[in-house]
Parts: C-alpha cells; structure tokens; sequence
C-alpha cells in the first residue's frame, strides 16, 4: 500500500518540532545533544543530528533515545 506523503511529510514535520521544542526548553543544544547520545551507547555528531532533524525524516527509535537523553518523560502530541 503507498504511503500518502503529505500525511507522512505532516508526522515527520510534527516530530522534528516536538523535538526541537524539547531540546530548546531545556536549553539543550545539538552539539550537547550529541554527547549524551555518546554516552548511551549512540554515537552521534553535531551535524549528524543537525541534518536528521532538518530532514525530519528520523526514526521513532532515534526520537525516543533523543527523549531518553534530554530527560523527557511524556511528550504532548496535541500541542
């Protein structure tokens, strides 16, 4: 079945701001991102993670370790 890309372009979009909020409410920068991604086990650059969220296009699985390293703990969908 294809996808519709206007719907899946609308979650990538609401993903990548969902992310980018919770990085700028707790004053987290990418490079900063970047280092506790390291130190899970998940080696990430600066602008590795600068060009995934530009893209928007990440996965559910490197959204949640982003959530993990920032101390997110419920995130609001409906926002």
């Amino acid at each position: 079945m294809p996808k519709d890309v206007e719907v899946v372009n609308d979650y990538e979009t609401k993903a990548k701001n969902i992310l980018k909020a919770e990085l700028k409410r707790r004053g987290i920068t990418y490079g900063q991102l970047a280092d506790r991604l390291t130190m899970l086990g998940t080696p990430e650059t600066e602008r590795n993670i600068a060009n995934k969220i530009s893209r928007g296009s990440f996965t559910a699985a490197f959204f949640l370790m982003c959530m993990d390293a920032v101390g997110v703990q419920s995130v609001n969908l409906h926002s």
